[in-house]
């Protein structure tokens, strides 16, 4: 990543996050997904127009950004951001949130509506049905299982992490993923999401369904949807020219 790098210390954690891109810009927050790092979203940064000062943070225990003593939330989440976007001096910013990051995207929007000015998600959930085909495989996630699937993120985590303790860290985001209390995903929430929102979804994705994205956009009043085909839920890996190419009009027309 090009910009710097500072830590933020917040409830027990250090907190990384990275500035770069124009610094008279409009902010604009990228947040990553659950068991990645703000390197996850390299490719979208050439896609960005140049109105934007971006600010990119890694979660809690993940990339840079220390695990702490509290156990990982959604709002846990939130918080951490809020903590950076305050001491940055943020009062108003865009927001682009890939899976979790997208889901803490979901709470920020709600409960911050005159903050956020315009929100787009890639692959996030917004709730998490007793009947959601995701929780099994939530419930059968290992870090031995996760290591085996995406060698390079981890063997990326040890190396940059200053704390790495992976074991520790897939226990507490499988917590997370499976919390269904308010602490948890926004829910019935989201219809207080006032800004311009953007959902994006893989269209071979199977944690985010077609139908919980298009009950999403029902939901938040004014929404757009946009469905990659021949992806699953990293979409912005595997066809990023695409991805951020919409992401690239979508902050344009709502700078």
């Amino acid at each position: 990543m090009s910009g710097f790098g500072q830590h933020l210390e917040v409830d027990s954690a250090e907190i990384y996050y990275q500035v770069s891109g124009n610094p008279d810009g409009q902010p604009l927050v990228m947040l990553h997904g659950g068991l990645g790092s703000s390197e996850d979203l390299d490719g979208l940064m050439k896609f960005i127009p140049d109105l934007f000062k971006v600010i990119r943070i890694d979660l809690r225990g993940h990339g840079r950004s220390t695990l702490g003593e509290l156990p990982l939330t959604y709002t846990r989440y939130q918080q951490d951001v809020e903590a950076v976007l305050d001491t940055l001096q943020v009062d108003e910013y865009h927001l682009f949130g890939f899976s979790d990051g997208g889901t803490v995207g979901y709470r920020l929007a709600a409960c911050n509506q005159r903050r956020v000015l315009s929100l787009a998600t890639l692959g996030s959930q917004w709730r998490l049905e007793p009947d959601d085909p995701s929780i099994g495989l939530y419930q059968s996630l290992t870090a031995d299982v996760w290591q085996q699937e995406f060698e390079q993120e981890v063997a990326l985590y040890h190396q940059i992490n200053p704390q790495p303790d992976f074991k520790r860290l897939v226990c507490q985001v499988k917590k997370l993923w499976l919390d269904t209390f308010d602490s948890g995903y926004p829910e019935e929430s989201v219809e207080k999401i006032a800004c311009a929102t953007l959902v994006m979804r893989g269209d071979k994705d199977f944690l985010f369904s077609l139908s919980e994205a298009e009950e999403l956009c029902d939901r938040i009043e004014e929404s757009e949807f946009f469905n990659v085909p021949f992806t699953e839920h990293e979409a912005h890996k595997d066809y990023p020219e695409v991805v951020g190419e919409v992401l690239r009009r979508f902050l344009q027309i709502n700078h």
